[in-house]
Order: C-alpha cells, then structure tokens, then sequence
C-alpha cells in the first residue's frame, strides 16, 4: 500500500509564544512543521527547498514579511502562503492578494480558523500539482454546465471530482455571477445521489417568515395561511442534494435549526411535534465573507465551521483569461439559433475588450451582454459598435473611467470664485458615513439600514470589512 508523505509547512514567526501556541494548534496534523523566526533564514531555507504551506507573520525582526511574499512571487515558488498578521489593514491585504497570498489570519490565531485555513490551503495545492499533472495529458473544456479551460477552472473540475462522494458538507463561495449553482448541481451529478432530487432554495428570495416552512415544511394550522400539511425541500430532497444557496442571508433565530440539521439530518416541521430524520447531501453558497458576519455576529461561529468542511471558491471571470473567448462564443451560437440571426464570431478589437473588461457580474454579465448585442443587432460579425454600456466606453490603451485631468488654462474667473469652495471629497467616504450613519439611526439593526438604503445586509458587512471598520466601533454613539 502506497503511504503519501506528510505535507511540509514552514511556520516564520518570531514571537516565541505565540510560535508556540500556534506548534499546539497543528501538533496533530499530518505535517512536517519546521519554524523559523527570522526573514533571512527564510530565505535561505527556500533556496533549499520549497515547502506545501508557509505560515508567515509580516512582522519579523530583520525584515518585512511583505518582501519575502514577493520574493516567492518572483521566484514563481510553487507553494501557498497564509498571511498572518495584526495589521488587517485594507492596503495590506491588497498588496499581499497582489502578491498571490492565499489567505490571511489575524492575530492572535484561533485554532479552527488556522486548522480550516491550513487544510484548505493543503487541499488546494495539492489539487494544482495534479492539475498540472492533468494539463499535461488533457484539459477539459466542458463539466458538466461549465464551461472553461483555464487552469482556476481545471482545479474547479478536479476538486468537484474529488468531494463528490464524499458526505461532507461543502460551502460554494465566489462573486455574484461565477456559477455557484452551476457548480452544486456538478458535485450532485457526479454524486452517488445523481439520480435521486437536487433541490435549490435561495435564502435571500424567501421572505423571513416563509423560510423555515420552505425548509423543514409545516403542519396545518401551524400559521396563519397554512391550510394544508406542506413538505418542505428537505423531504423533497431525501435521498439526493439540498442546496441552500445566499446561505448569509439567513435569519440568525434559524440558524440554530440548521445547525441541528446538518449535524444530524433530523428536524421538526413547523407547527410538528415529531423529530423526522432524512438522508440528505447538504451543499450551502454565499458570495459574502461569512467569517466577517461571524465577527459581527450575525451568524454562528459553529454553523459556519460545519458548513465549511469543504470550501470551494470559484473564480472571477476576469481570472480566468481565455475562457471569456469560449464563453462569448458559446452564449453567441446560442442567442443566435434562439433569435434566429446569422452572427458568427467577433472582430479582434471586440474579442480584445472582452479581455480586458474586469466583468464585476462575471459569467451572467457577460451572457447578459451577448443575449443583448444579438437581439438589437444584425450582421455575420459583432463589432465594437455594437457593445451596450459600459463596455462601449473601454479603451484598450486607458483604464476604465480614468481620472479626468486638472485643467490648467486660465479661464475668466466669475464673481462666486471669491465665495468659499465645498470641498469634494471620495465618493467612498460618502458612502461609508451614509451606512455608518444608516446603523446608528437604526440602533445597530442592519437589517433596517439595508432597507432604508435599498442595499443587502450582506454587502453593508462586506463594505465594513473592505474599509476595516469594526461593527462595534459604529455603535459607539449610538
């Protein structure tokens, strides 16, 4: 029998005791862990060899933890690092993900965040060395309803290949628009459950007090409304997948029911007395960060942790170069038999646009996008005239909406130049006091901020992450 070697991990951090408390978090992992304390002794020691996983804290003694990340990047070292650091900060994660960091932890470390980010991040290079593996051989263009040949899009394949029969509980992440039910429907299909029901509900479109009946199902008279016995998707789900997708969008007051179902499969119907059990295979979805909600206690720590055995992140469309060509020309051949028009392909300057366009609702956009030059054009190729707004507006030699230029020339000033100016300031800055005063007025309730300023709670959390304001700190006055 064939026994694999354990993972190497380098752990770089030069507090002694919190090197140490970290060598207790991972003493019974299947690693070989060797640490160093110094920048320059990292570097040596990767001149020798390269490790699976590096744990790096950016705060050594000799050097910045930044310049060794980029040294890796330089060198194309073909191991994934895990950022650890006090300094949260906005600038330091964009410099490090530039850099190909593959995730961040701050300190101090809690033990299930280390150990979750850690095997991922094991899971995840051991997946691209047998992609690399497999590239060699054959790529595939086509799973199931993806399509792409790209290597993130190779990864996708393979790990949905390796989690299929397993029971896990597997947590879909990525932008809105990459394909998240695309890829729950794919490990359904690759399952040992692939002909019993997939079913698919959307926490975010089900109303508050409708949700856990569309769930668990509920017994006659258990509300008003309820006329009859209705099952829910987790019996319509027995025996196949149950996919709960914009899972962060859930009521906290519920997630404790699902916590219990996860764990055990067994549940009440609303208005029921009798515990029901049913075999199901439980996929859930988020485009939000959930450990940022965690933080903020708008979902449970616990939940998150059994939700997320296996997470699979999916890749921005921007990330995954070629394939927008292969998409573009697929959704074209579409459109074109539905609409019955005769395009056929896209001129270089169109194909060049889509490349360099940073498509922020990914695959959906640009379907979107394709759908819409057939149907309100004609012709045998799509031109850049053709292209609705905002791709009309991109130039391959600029930017996006560059910054406009201060203008120089001198110009007659009118009678209000003597009156003071109103400084403009960044339209971020705007939109960070709006929700931070959203909240206050609301009393800390996000969910009424959200409504009052047309936005999901979960992007309210996602804009207090990205900005690194601590929810407390907005309630201080309130």
């Amino acid at each position: 029998m064939e026994i694999n070697p354990p993972s190497i991990v380098l752990l770089v951090e030069d507090d002694v005791i919190t090197a140490a408390i970290d060598k207790s978090i991972l003493r019974d992992e299947p690693i070989s862990l060797t640490h160093l304390e110094t920048g320059n002794a990292t570097l040596i020691y990767l001149k020798k060899m390269v490790p699976n996983v590096i744990l790096l804290d950016l705060g050594l003694p000799d050097m910045n933890g930044m310049d060794i990340l980029k040294y890796i990047h330089q060198q194309q070292l073909k191991c994934a690092v895990i950022v650890i650091t006090m300094e949260h900060t906005v600038d330091v994660v964009v410099e490090a993900m530039r850099y190909g960091a593959f995730d961040f932890i701050e300190k101090p470390c809690q033990a299930n965040r280390l150990l979750v980010t850690l095997r991922n991040a094991l899971h995840q290079h051991h997946l691209s060395q047998k992609v690399e593996f497999y590239e060699e051989t054959f790529k595939r263009q086509q799973y199931h309803d993806f399509i792409g040949a790209s290597k993130p899009m190779q990864i996708i394949y393979q790990i949905i290949d390796n989690v299929a029969t397993s029971k896990a509980s597997i947590l879909i992440t990525g932008e809105s628009g990459t394909g998240k039910e695309l890829c729950a429907k794919a490990i359904h299909q690759e399952s040992r459950c692939k002909d019993k029901p997939f079913i698919a509900l959307n926490c975010a479109a089900i109303p508050k007090d409708l949700i856990e009946s569309q769930i668990f199902g509920h017994l006659k008279g258990a509300f008003t409304g309820a006329i009859t016995n209705q099952l829910g998707a987790v019996h319509q789900a027995d025996g196949g997948t149950l996919f709960l997708d914009e899972i962060g969008e859930m009521d906290i007051s519920l997630q404790s029911k699902l916590l219990r179902f996860v764990q055990s499969h067994t549940f009440f119907q609303v208005g029921g007395q009798k515990e029901e059990h049913v075999d199901v295979r439980f996929l859930s979805a988020t485009n939000c960060d959930l450990l940022t909600e965690v933080k903020a206690g708008q979902f449970r720590e616990d939940l998150y942790y059994r939700l997320n055995v296996v997470q699979i992140q999916l890749p921005a469309l921007r990330q995954r170069g070629q394939d927008i060509l292969l998409l573009a020309q697929t959704f074209l051949k579409q459109y074109v038999e539905e609409e019955e028009k005769s395009f056929n392909g896209f001129t270089k300057e169109v194909e060049d646009i889509f490349l360099s366009y940073e498509w922020p609702g990914n695959v959906r956009q640009l379907q979107n996008v394709i759908h819409h030059i057939v149907v309100l054009n004609e012709g045998q190729i799509v031109t850049a005239d053709m292209l609705p707004s905002p791709l009309d507006k991109v130039s391959l030699n600029a930017p996006i909406d560059p910054p406009q230029p201060q203008i120089t020339t001198p110009t007659p000033k009118p009678i209000t130049d003597n009156l003071p100016k109103k400084k403009i300031r960044p339209l971020w800055q705007l939109e960070q006091e709006a929700i931070e005063e959203a909240i206050k007025q609301c009393n800390g309730n996000v969910q009424k901020a959200a409504d009052l300023l047309e936005i999901s709670k979960s992007k309210i959390y996602q804009k207090l992450h990205k900005w690194n304001i601590n929810f407390k700190r907005t309630m201080k006055s309130s």
